[in-house]
């Protein structure tokens, strides 16, 4: 298996934005399908590209982590619609008969399940490259070099280290940090009082992360407005910061088989993809397979 590119997916961004951008849609038995449906055709555009020859996909249907008895703020899965919290088990199951490696995480997330795979593979002597397929900013801690980079599928950018360092002015290794002085709103921690983009990058770019940033500004050394105050509030919430940087920072040692001989797409599998558009009514979606086995 030599020169492999191993993708890994964000399933379950891929799945709310399949059901925020299609129609509502219901199966034969009344259940909504229409993230199912878009899912399964976002998957199958992936699997054309001619380099995409392992594959695995990671969902956090539950929402809810560890990160949650850390900070109570932490998203949960109050507010997302129930039409599309059901799919996510039917999201899973059709996910794996596509013949898609599937990583369903329960206490972990799936930028975790991710985190672990890069960790694991990345270096493997068969893998040319990672290619982390989401648009979460917590997975841009994981791009190494031009090894494991993260690609936008929307907008069709795909971020390698230095991408990183011009898109958010930190390195992959201080983005933690920088989400933890930032925030981040879609997880649910607000970052630090007067702490934006452009004083976090300054400072992280000098210091990289938050321990090493001298409490007293003039040993900055930096141009940055309001350097005096940003300072104090960090000296007075560095506690905060740090838990916040805990939230935001992946565990690259979640449960997941990332043997990465069983992450060779080797086709559809025609019995149990049949099966499941039958269930939920997708009866002209066979026509769109290109490898069944």
């Amino acid at each position: 298996m030599p020169d492999v590119k191993l993708h890994l997916v964000d399933a379950t961004f891929e799945l709310f934005r399949a059901y925020y951008s299609r129609p509502a849609e219901r199966g034969p038995d009344g259940r909504p399908v229409n993230a199912v449906r878009g899912l399964i055709d976002s998957m199958l555009a992936l699997l054309r590209e001619p380099d995409v020859t392992h594959i695995a996909a990671a969902t956090d249907y539950v929402i809810e982590s560890w990160r949650n008895d850390l900070y109570p703020g932490y998203k949960t899965s109050a507010g997302v619609p129930a039409d599309l919290l059901v799919q996510f088990r039917d999201a899973e199951r059709a996910l794996r008969a596509l013949g898609i490696t599937t990583w369903p995480m329960v206490e972990d997330e799936a930028d975790d399940a991710i985190a672990t795979a890069v960790r694991r593979c990345a270096d493997l002597p068969d893998v040319e490259q990672v290619v982390i397929c989401s648009v979460d900013k917590d997975l841009a801690q994981c791009v190494r070099g031009q090894q494991v980079v993260l690609r936008d599928r929307i907008r069709r950018k795909t971020y390698d280290e230095e991408g990183v360092l011009a898109k958010f002015g930190v390195s992959p290794a201080s983005i933690p940090d920088y989400l933890a002085l930032v925030g981040d709103a879609a997880d649910g921690f607000p970052g630090l009082p007067g702490w934006g983009a452009k004083s976090a990058a300054a400072v992280l770019r000098r210091f990289g992360h938050i321990e090493a940033v001298p409490d007293d500004p003039r040993d900055w050394h930096l141009d940055v407005r309001n350097a005096g105050r940003l300072s104090s509030v960090l000296n007075d919430e560095r506690p905060r910061a740090l838990l916040f940087r805990r939230l935001a920072t992946l565990n690259a040692d979640a449960a997941i088989d990332s043997d990465l001989a069983a992450l060779e797409w080797r086709g559809v599998p025609q019995q149990d993809f049949e099966a499941l558009c039958l269930q939920l009514g997708f009866t002209t979606v066979r026509e769109r397979i290109f490898r069944w086995r």
